[in-house]
């Protein structure tokens, strides 16, 4: 596997409970590289998100982080390459916004899990490249949803990984934020070189911000490529079921 190949599938099926849900997945995702899972909801792209993420084990296949089997690295081994944005599954009773966002950084403390000075400079700086060092002090339950995923993102950004791993990242956002975490990922992607792999929903966003696409359908992944090449008028309504009529209506065009 060449160095740069951040995030590598060989035949993976997955899915919960045995069940397959995607099956078939070989798909290679470079440093610096913008991956974007599209297709219609309940199609599986979560499920491969997560299993990527190793939130879920495979049902069968192996997924390769930076070349390594991920079923023989440690939580806090895949903690220092890869960070997660799977929006409020979390228990956050009692943290604040800077609780939160802190959490990136302690895959690198020590055994009491303290913030050193560079640490805390790290989770300032990446909250206010979000917009919510405001927030700081605020109970992390008594803000906005596109609050929550900001800081969110937040605690991925000074958790410094290779790859970041976003599920609908934009949904609960309005569109100066869209915007401006879209902004953010491909900063990341371009200057430092982190791999980023999301689902969204927004057809002309992925169009926007993707280096490739990946379109998911009835438990395969159906066709992969640039979303020049791939997210064409035609092969979109296809993708999701809709009439030309629709997808002028929706689209404008």
């Amino acid at each position: 596997m060449k160095e740069n190949k951040i995030i590598k599938t060989e035949n993976v099926s997955v899915g919960y409970r045995g069940n397959v849900v995607v099956d078939g997945v070989d798909i290679e995702i470079g440093s610096g590289e913008i991956v974007t899972l599209v297709g219609p909801n309940g199609g599986g792209k979560s499920t491969l998100l997560k299993t990527i993420a190793a939130q879920l084990e495979t049902v069968s296949g192996t997924v390769f982080l930076q070349g390594e089997d991920l079923k023989n690295l440690s939580g806090k081994d895949v903690a220092r390459k890869m960070a997660l944005v799977l929006t409020m599954h979390q228990k956050t009773e009692g943290m604040t916004c800077w609780d939160v966002a802190s959490a990136g950084r302690y895959p690198y403390t020590g055994r009491m899990g303290i913030l050193s000075a560079e640490d805390r400079k790290k989770v300032e700086d990446a909250m206010k490249l979000v917009h919510t060092f405001e927030l700081r002090d605020t109970d992390f339950n008594a803000i906005s949803d596109g609050q929550k995923q900001r800081v969110i993102l937040a605690r991925a950004i000074c958790q410094e990984p290779s790859v970041i791993v976003l599920d609908e990242p934009t949904s609960f956002l309005d569109i100066k934020h869209k915007l401006e975490l879209l902004s953010v990922l491909k900063n990341m992607a371009k200057n430092q070189k982190t791999a980023i792999v999301l689902s969204m929903h927004e057809v002309e966003l992925a169009k926007k911000i993707s280096d490739k696409v990946l379109c998911i359908k009835e438990g395969k992944i159906e066709k992969t490529g640039s979303p020049e090449d791939v997210l064409t008028e035609e092969y979109i309504c296809h993708l999701y079921d809709i009439s030309r009529e629709d997808y002028k209506n929706y689209f404008g065009k």
